[in-house]
């Protein structure tokens, strides 16, 4: 497990560790645990996955900075099946999913749950004892077939 921080943030919004205030910050930590701790010599995540798992941790991140008053902390826990991602916010208020298209002209936000909820495999939200929330998702992961996974099929 890699926290990005386990309690409130310090001054300056950055949270304890790994300097994780921001989504572009959350997304380079969760590259690099990736890259670091799931990636091993016969194993290597592909590149949709991550893909995938980079936007879930922007919407995640995003959505605690936005709606739930500032990102509490940040986690990313490696699994064989992918990649477990905990963010702490300081609302106690579950997220919830747009209802249907603005009219023209306003502005539309509300779409990133459903994302969530369609790229990862478990999604649990809950109360945390000092209050706010946690936000506990499994992204999965695929490896790069080898050359042994590959058949040739000429």
């Amino acid at each position: 497990m890699r926290p990005a921080a386990l309690s409130g943030p310090p001054p300056g919004g950055a949270t304890a560790d790994t300097g994780v205030a921001t989504a572009a910050t959350a997304r380079a930590h969760a590259r690099a645990v990736v890259r670091e701790e799931w990636n091993t010599p016969s194993r290597t995540a592909r590149d949709e996955d991550v893909i995938d798992l980079l936007l879930v941790v922007s919407e995640l991140v995003t959505n605690a900075i936005r709606h739930g008053g500032g990102l509490a902390g940040f986690e990313v826990e490696v699994a064989d099946a992918g990649v477990r991602l905990l963010v702490h916010d300081h609302s106690e208020a579950a997220p919830r999913s747009s209802a249907g298209a603005a009219p023209p002209g306003h502005r539309v936000s509300g779409y990133g749950w459903p994302l969530v909820l369609r790229l990862a495999v478990e999604v649990a939200v809950e109360r945390r004892p000092g209050g706010g929330k946690t936000i506990d998702v499994l992204v999965p992961l695929r490896s790069v077939p080898t050359g042994a996974d590959v058949h040739d099929r000429g």
